[in-house]
C-alpha cells in the first residue's frame, strides 16, 4: 500500500504520542522526590532518614495508586530501593471512624485480626476508655509490611503492628507490639500553641460562606451559629449588608496544624442594623458560658432549631396536609435534613414520652418546667438510654432524623408547648437564661472591657476580610 504524504504525517504524529505515552508510564514508575502527601506513612522500624515519595503507579495496591504513598527509607535506602526490598517498614494509614464503630470494629476493618485488636485495646485502656470512642474520630493504623504485601489487593498492606489517635487535642495515644508479640501504649502530651484570630465579613449571601471566605474554620463557625441559635432563626433573619465580628482561639500544634478552633472568646452579629454583641465568661460555678454586654445569658432555656444543618421545609400555621390532602393547622415546624441527622435535645428537662405514636411516628417530649414542654416527631430511632423517665441537657442528642409515621420523607417536626398548647418555635419569646449580679457583673463587665480592648488591638489581614457573594 502507498503512504501519501498526509498519511505519513499521521503516522508520526500517532508513533510521538505513543512514545510520549510511554515515558510517562515509565517516569510515573521510577520518580522518586520529596513530598508531604497523604496516604500510606512508611517510617522505618530501624532507623530514619530522609522521605521519598513513590509515585502512586509504581505501586500494585490499587488503595496506594488511589492516596499516594509518603516513605521513610530504611538505614539502606540506595539498595532496598534498587531491591525494591522494604523490610522493616512501617507503613500507616488513616481510618475515621463511622457511625456505631467501636474501637475494636475499625482495627478489624482495618486489617487487624479480632485477637491482635483484643491485645491492642486492653493496653490502651490504662490511658483511655475503649467506651469513649466516637464517630468521626481518626485513628492511624500501623502496620509492618514489605515489597509483597505492599502489591497486595488488601486493604491492609502489612501485619497490624498498632495504632495511635488523639483522644483530646493535647494528648496523644500510641500502641505497638512489643518483640514478645504483646502491646505496649504510652501517652504523649502534645505541645499546643494558641493564638487569639480576629475575623470580620459582611452577608451577600449565607453566613457560612461569609465566614469561610473571612477565614473561620467549620468548628469556630458550628459554635457562633449555636451560640447566636437561641435568638436567630438563619434561614430568616439573615439579610444582604448584615455583617459579623468574631474573635476565637486558634490551638496548632508543633507543626503548626490546627487542632481546635471552637472557642469563641468575643462575637458581634449586626442584623438589620441590629448590634448582638457577646462574650465568653467564667461564671461562679466555673462554666464558661456567653452574656450580652449587660451580663445577660445569651443562652436561653430553649433552643428554637434544635438540629444542625437543616431546612425550614413547612412553617407553623395553616396549611394543606401533604399526606390527608385537606387544610389544617400545622402546630409545630418542620425541618428537612438527611436520615440519621442528630436531633438535640432544645433545653434541660426530663423525658415524659419515648415511643411509637399514631402518625407522630417514633415520638419523644421533654417537660422542661412547670410551663414548657417541647415534642419532636418522625424519628429513624432514639439515642441509646433515652427513654420516659430519663434527665436530658440542653444540646444532648435525643435521636435521629427518619421519616416515621404520616411522612413524606426525612424530617424533624417540632413542637414547643407552653401550658399544654402548641405555640411558634420561630416567634415565641423564648424564656430568658441566668443574669450576673452583684461581684460577679462587676467581674463580667471588667472582663468584658478587657476583651473589647484585645480585640480591638488585634491585626487583620486583607485575606480576612470576606463578602458572599
Amino acid at each position: 500500500m502507498k503512504r501519501t504524504p498526509r498519511t505519513k504525517q499521521l503516522l508520526k504524529g500517532l508513533y510521538a504520542a505513543l512514545g510520549f505515552g510511554s515515558s510517562i508510564t515509565i517516569a510515573s514508575v521510577f520518580i522518586l522526590s520529596t513530598t508531604g502527601s497523604s496516604g500510606y506513612n512508611m517510617d522505618s522500624l530501624i532507623g530514619s532518614s530522609r522521605t521519598v515519595s513513590l509515585a502512586p503507579l509504581s505501586i500494585g495496591n490499587p488503595i496506594a495508586a488511589f492516596r499516594g504513598i509518603e516513605t521513610v527509607s530504611p538505614d539502606t535506602p540506595s539498595d532496598a530501593l534498587s531491591k525494591n526490598n522494604f523490610v522493616n517498614v512501617a507503613v500507616h494509614q488513616s481510618v475515621k471512624a463511622r457511625r456505631g464503630d467501636t474501637l475494636a470494629a475499625l482495627l478489624n476493618r482495618a486489617g487487624a485480626s479480632r485477637q491482635d485488636a483484643a491485645k491492642a485495646i486492653v493496653a490502651v485502656k490504662s490511658h483511655f476508655d475503649p467506651r469513649r470512642f466516637k464517630q468521626g474520630q481518626i485513628v492511624k493504623v500501623a502496620y509492618q509490611t514489605n515489597a509483597v504485601s505492599l502489591t497486595s489487593k488488601s486493604f491492609a498492606p502489612g501485619s497490624f503492628y498498632g495504632f495511635s489517635l488523639t483522644p483530646n487535642p493535647t494528648t496523644e495515644l500510641k500502641v505497638t507490639r512489643a518483640i514478645d508479640g504483646n502491646f505496649k501504649a504510652w501517652k504523649l502530651e502534645r505541645v499546643l500553641t494558641t493564638q487569639p484570630v480576629k475575623a470580620e465579613g459582611i452577608i451577600t449571601s449565607s453566613l457560612y460562606l461569609a465566614g469561610t471566605r473571612a477565614g473561620l474554620t467549620d468548628s469556630a463557625l458550628a459554635e457562633l451559629i449555636r451560640v447566636y441559635s437561641w435568638d436567630v432563626d438563619f434561614q430568616r433573619d439573615i439579610r444582604k449588608g448584615d455583617s459579623f465580628q468574631v474573635m476565637y482561639n486558634r490551638v496548632s500544634d508543633d507543626n503548626g496544624k490546627v487542632v481546635k478552633s471552637d472557642v469563641i472568646k468575643y462575637a458581634t452579629l449586626t442584623l438589620s442594623g441590629n448590634p448582638m454583641r457577646i462574650y465568653r465568661f467564667k461564671n461562679k460555678d466555673g462554666h464558661n458560658n456567653y452574656y450580652n454586654e449587660k451580663g445577660h445569658s445569651a443562652e436561653k432555656a430553649l433552643m428554637r432549631t434544635p438540629i444542625d444543618g437543616a431546612r425550614l421545609s413547612s412553617g407553623f400555621g395553616r396549611r394543606k396536609h401533604p399526606i390527608l390532602g385537606y387544610t389544617k393547622m400545622h402546630k409545630g415546624v418542620d425541618f428537612a435534613a438527611p436520615r440519621g441527622t442528630p436531633i438535640y435535645a432544645a433545653g434541660n428537662g426530663t423525658v415524659t414520652y419515648a415511643a411509637r405514636k399514631g402518625g407522630y411516628g417514633n415520638f419523644i417530649s421533654i417537660r422542661h418546667n412547670g410551663a414548657y414542654t417541647t415534642a419532636y416527631a418522625h424519628m429513624k430511632g432514639f439515642r441509646r438510654g433515652v427513654r420516659k423517665g430519663s434527665r436530658v441537657r440542653q444540646g444532648q442528642v435525643i435521636g435521629y432524623v427518619g421519616t416515621t409515621g404520616r411522612s413524606t420523607g426525612p424530617h424533624l417536626h417540632y413542637e414547643i408547648r407552653k401550658d399544654n398548647r402548641q405555640v411558634n418555635p420561630l416567634r415565641i419569646k423564648m424564656p430568658s437564661g441566668n443574669k450576673l449580679k452583684g461581684k460577679q457583673l462587676v467581674t463580667f463587665l471588667t472582663t468584658k472591657d478587657q476583651i473589647d480592648d484585645a480585640y480591638a488591638a488585634l491585626h487583620i489581614g486583607p485575606q480576612k476580610v470576606a463578602s458572599a457573594d
